[in-house]
C-alpha cells in the first residue's frame, strides 16, 4: 500500500463503510453518505484548510475522483454538526482496529482551547457557560475557551477525550472521564497511566487504583521522589509532540467554531484526522506512524 492522501482516504472510506451498520436515514438517502462526509471532513483536516468555504473550492477542483458530489459550504456545516456521534464513534472504531488499543502504557494531559480573543467577542459568545478564562503555564499565557483533555498511547492513538472549562480541576475532569468511559478502562488490565504534576492527589489515585490503574508522575516540591521518575523526562516529550501534532499541524486552535457544536464537532475532526493517520500507517506498516507528511499535500 502507498502512503499518500487518496489511499488513506480510499481505505477509510472501505473500512467505515464496512462497520456502519443498519439503517442510517428515514426517507430519500442524502447523495453524500455518512462514510463520504467523514472522509471529506478528515481530508480538509490533513491538508490544512481552517474555511469550510477554501475547502469545499478545492475540493471541487482537485479532488473530484475522490469526492465526485459536495454540497455547499451551508449543508457541509450542517451535516458535520449534526454527525459528531458518528465522529466520536469512528476514533473509537480505528482505535480499537489498531495494535495500539492493546497498549496497556496511556498518557494523560490537557491543553489550551482557545475562543475567543477579546473581551466583547468574550461577552456576546455563545460559548459563554462553557468556555472560561484559564491560564496555561507552559506558555505563560491567560486565554479564555475550553481544555482539551487527551488520553492516548505512547504512538498518540487517541484512547479518551473531552472538552472542558478551564476553571475546572484536572483531576476532577479526568474522574469524569474514567467514570464515563468505565468499560473501556475494564477493558484493560495493569494499565500504567503517566501525567504531569497537576494530576497529583492521594484521594485521586486512590481512585485511580479502584480502576486498576497506577499512575506514574513526577513528584512535587517537598515530596520524596517517586517510583520511575526519571524515565519521565523522556516519556514526557511523547505527550508534548502529540500536542504539537494536534496544534502544528492539523491547527487545532484556529477551529473557528463559534458555538457548543461548532467547537465540539471541529476538535473532534482534528482528533479523527491524526487516529486515521495513526490508524493507516499501522495498517500498512509505516515507520513512524504520528507521521502526517505523507498527507498534507
Amino acid at each position: 500500500m502507498t502512503t499518500d492522501i487518496e489511499a488513506l482516504i480510499t481505505a477509510l472510506y472501505v473500512k467505515i463503510d464496512d462497520e456502519l451498520t443498519g439503517p442510517r436515514w428515514t426517507g430519500r438517502p442524502p447523495v453524500l453518505t455518512d462514510s463520504e462526509l467523514v472522509c471529506v471532513a478528515v481530508a480538509q483536516s490533513l491538508l490544512g484548510f481552517t474555511s469550510e468555504t477554501h475547502w469545499l473550492r478545492y475540493a471541487r477542483k482537485h479532488l473530484k475522483g475522490l469526492f465526485p458530489y459536495l454540497p455547499q459550504q451551508s449543508g457541509y456545516n450542517k451535516r458535520l454538526r449534526a454527525a459528531l456521534g458518528l465522529v466520536k464513534r469512528i476514533i473509537r472504531m480505528l482505535a480499537k482496529s489498531s495494535d495500539f488499543w492493546l497498549d496497556d502504557c496511556w498518557i494523560v494531559d490537557s491543553t489550551p482551547i482557545p475562543c475567543g480573543m477579546s473581551r466583547p467577542t468574550v461577552q456576546r459568545s455563545d460559548l459563554a457557560g462553557w468556555a472560561g478564562y484559564g491560564y496555561c503555564a507552559s506558555h505563560s499565557r491567560f486565554f479564555w475557551g475550553l481544555r482539551l483533555y487527551l488520553v492516548c498511547t505512547p504512538a498518540g492513538m487517541p484512547i479518551l477525550w473531552a472538552l472542558a472549562d478551564p476553571k475546572l480541576g484536572e483531576r476532577e475532569v479526568l474522574a469524569a472521564m474514567l467514570e464515563v468511559e468505565a468499560g473501556v478502562v475494564a477493558e484493560h488490565h495493569g494499565i500504567l497511566l503517566i501525567s504531569d504534576k497537576g494530576f497529583s492527589g492521594n484521594d485521586f489515585e486512590e481512585m485511580l487504583a479502584d480502576y486498576g490503574i497506577t499512575l506514574l508522575r513526577p513528584s512535587r516540591k517537598r515530596e520524596k521522589a517517586r517510583h520511575g521518575e526519571p524515565l519521565l523526562k523522556q516519556i514526557r516529550q511523547l505527550i508534548e509532540s502529540v500536542n504539537d501534532t494536534l496544534k502544528g499541524q492539523l491547527d487545532l486552535e484556529d477551529h473557528g467554531g463559534r458555538s457548543f457544536d461548532g467547537v465540539s464537532i471541529r476538535i473532534a475532526q482534528r482528533i479523527l484526522a491524526m487516529a486515521a493517520a495513526i490508524w493507516h500507517n499501522n495498517l500498512i506498516g509505516a515507520p513512524v506512524t504520528r507521521s502526517l507528511i505523507a498527507y498534507d499535500h
